[in-house]
């Protein structure tokens, strides 16, 4: 299953979903990446500030990978073939 995440709020749940489907806690997570458990909140909530390469490491733990693809847009007769 792919998912889509547009903003940091949105990897951010994107990381918690996975780590609770993982039953893993933060401090596990962050045991698992060399990331105090604070650093994994700071990118679940989805602050800004965090480093690319930090959500990487994490992505990695998680056994997650980035996918960069065109970002598709949805016309409103597109929706109508959904239905």
């Amino acid at each position: 299953m792919t998912d889509i995440a547009r903003s940091p709020k949105q990897i951010g749940a994107l990381i918690r979903k996975r780590r609770r489907a993982k039953d893993l806690n933060q401090t596990e997570l962050g045991a698992k990446t060399s990331l105090r458990q604070a650093t994994i909140s700071t990118i679940e909530n989805g602050e800004e500030a965090t480093r690319i390469g930090t959500i990487c490491d994490v992505l990695a733990a998680l056994d997650l990978e980035f996918v960069i693809r065109p970002r598709r847009t949805v016309k409103p007769s597109d929706l109508e073939d959904v239905f």
